[in-house]
């Protein structure tokens, strides 16, 4: 339960009006170009944050112009082997960045010496893993290839390739948690692909087999309401919202009430994506915690970190300073078809210790997928 992160403030009232559950009804939708937008993020008025009782809201019947789909709907349970293509073509950036100066670096060299580990660190390094990360994973390459006896330069490659797996977290680490019921909480700043992200999540759970339902609990950026309907639209599943501006909290709760209802699998919460007045944020995510544990005190819980892959080493002090607000239960990574620096995913559990859960290499409803350890270390050194 999220209690157990946060103390309870004096004087909070309770929230104890019940909102009326509210279901955005489907509206026929013009088509326009579908992209989540970076926005600056703007300060939360202190006053909207106050706890107060939760007063009915009456829904607006939010007029949605149908957005351009960016691709047709691909089959719902697209296999694990399809992803694996996708995500060594989206890896193709890193790799070179990486694996071809390896390949490179050990054809240049007749044995395995001092020279050649020190060139090795530069390229780790150049790759955003990171300075502390690069020096321990150059250590146990040391330490494997001596344990192995290996006295081949080209099996240099081989043996990096399974200390960087085993530096990654196990596959059950990894896992998202969908058991029946969850409430999947997701956070981070604009322009990290959050709102996609959850589309795309919603879809993934339901060619699982799941029921879900979704909370556009993100009243503050224009336009986020009517980006998660699209996205709701697309797969065909149910979007709990109110007004512009209303208060996150209020959706969350009418959410809450409509799953319970409805027996639904997994409920997938959007949130405003704020970082630098981190106050506020901290009372808003407050405020949803405590309305999740009172009002669904059964339910499993994730709280998931977007951060866009393309800021390379910059995510990891995103996500430091959001882990000061909120208990982070894994990472969905985006973007990374679109960087060099993919590396960096092995810098988040040596320096976030959280996993990863979910990754997304291309724009496609299908192409963020379960985070598979085993599979990234392949695609990344081209097993």
């Amino acid at each position: 339960m999220f209690k157990k992160w946060f103390k309870k403030k004096d004087g909070l009232e309770e929230e104890n009006q019940v909102v009326e559950e509210q279901v955005v009804e489907e509206q026929p939708l013009e088509e326009q170009p579908l992209e989540e937008q970076p926005l600056e993020d703007e300060p939360l008025e202190e006053q909207l944050l106050e706890e107060q009782p939760l007063e009915e809201q009456p829904l607006e019947e939010l007029p949605v112009e149908e957005e351009e789909m960016l691709e047709a709907v691909e089959p719902a349970a697209e296999k694990q082997g399809g992803f694996f293509t996708k995500l060594i073509k989206g890896l193709d950036k890193t790799r070179k960045n990486i694996t071809d100066k390896i390949d490179n670096l050990v054809n240049n060299y007749g044995e395995i010496d001092e020279e050649l580990f020190e060139e090795l660190e530069e390229i780790l390094i150049t790759a955003d893993i990171g300075m502390t990360t690069t020096m321990r994973l150059i250590e146990e390459l040391r330490e494997e290839l001596v344990k192995r006896k290996v006295t081949d330069v080209a099996m240099v490659k081989h043996v990096l390739r399974d200390v960087m797996a085993m530096n990654l977290n196990t596959v059950e680490e990894t896992a998202l948690n969908t058991k029946t019921p969850s409430v999947i909480l997701v956070i981070g700043v604009n322009g990290a692909g959050k709102t996609t992200s959850i589309g795309k999540i919603a879809n993934l759970i339901k060619s699982e087999g799941k029921s879900v339902l979704l909370a556009a609990a993100d009243t503050f950026r224009a336009g986020a309401i009517e980006q998660l309907i699209v996205w709701g639209k697309r797969s065909g599943i149910e979007v709990i919202a109110q007004s512009e501006g209303s208060d996150p909290a209020a959706v969350v709760f009418d959410a809450v009430q409509a799953a319970k209802a409805r027996k639904t699998d997994v409920l997938i919460c959007d949130t405003a994506g704020r970082l630098h007045n981190k106050v506020n944020l901290m009372n808003e995510l407050n405020k949803i915690f405590r309305i999740i544990d009172r009002e669904y005190p059964d339910a499993n819980r994730e709280v998931l970190l977007v951060l866009d892959a393309t800021t390379g080493q910059n995510a990891i002090q995103q996500a430091k300073l959001f882990q000061e607000t909120a208990p982070i239960t894994g990472i969905v990574l985006t973007k990374l078809d679109g960087t060099a620096k993919g590396g960096f995913v092995f810098a988040i559990k040596s320096e976030l210790g959280i996993p990863v859960k979910l990754i997304g290499v291309g724009e496609g409803i299908n192409d963020l997928q379960h985070f598979n350890p085993e599979e990234f270390a392949d695609a990344l050194m081209e097993q």
